[in-house]
């Protein structure tokens, strides 16, 4: 790759890095309903993903979880250390599972792309699911055990945490498949995303709108 073509990407993951965790603020925010608010900062990640490959979505994923780690760590959670580490890493699992996914499921170059993109999503964000049960289940519970006293004494156990969190998390990538099945078949932004920074997927017009 030439040093310009290099230069470029570096800015696309970058500028997807900054869109998460801008998305990440809005969710905070305007997406907030009481104490519920939709993370849609795997936007960024994901777009990387598709994009740029599985080494981009798990770099792009690491830096996008940077502005949750910090919240739930400090600003409006009791995580701490504990969340500043683990959520990052968490985000950078799916990044690298569904770039990783786009590939094997060939999803530019067959017919309904869109809906194979949506299913790529959802299974990508699997080893995240995981994780995050391994890190309330086992790390807080051992590392923080204070925190995890004071998550048990307000739900009750720390698996009706988990469970809520989950929940909430599968509504979120339920929406990104959808917003990320009807992107890739997007041509004007294939197009841009070509001409500007990195070469996308291959999608051909007869496919885009495949369902």
């Amino acid at each position: 790759m030439s040093i310009m073509g290099s230069s470029r990407k570096i800015v696309f993951l970058a500028l997807m890095a900054a869109l998460g965790n801008v998305m990440f603020v809005v969710s905070q925010t305007i997406f907030k309903v009481t104490q519920i608010a939709l993370d849609l900062s795997h936007i960024g990640t994901l777009i990387a993903a598709v994009y740029a490959g599985p080494l981009a979505g798990l770099v792009v994923g690491l830096l996008v979880g940077i502005g949750p780690g910090i919240y739930f760590g400090y600003i409006g959670g009791s995580l701490g250390w504990l969340g500043v580490v683990t959520l990052p890493i968490g985000k950078a699992m799916t990044g690298a599972a569904v770039g990783y996914l786009v590939k094997i499921f060939n999803v530019g170059n067959s017919k309904y792309s869109s809906w194979k993109m949506a299913f790529a999503t959802l299974v990508g964000y699997i080893p995240e699911c995981i994780y995050t049960i391994f890190v309330f289940e086992v790390l807080v519970t051992l590392l923080l055990p204070d925190v995890a006293a004071f998550f048990i004494s307000i739900f009750g156990s720390m698996w009706i945490l988990v469970l809520s969190i989950l929940a909430k998390a599968w509504v979120e990538m339920c929406l990104l498949g959808f917003f990320m099945g009807a992107l890739i078949g997007n041509s004007g932004f294939n197009d841009f995303v070509s001409r500007i920074f990195v070469k996308p997927i291959e999608v051909s017009k007869t496919q885009t709108r495949d369902r």
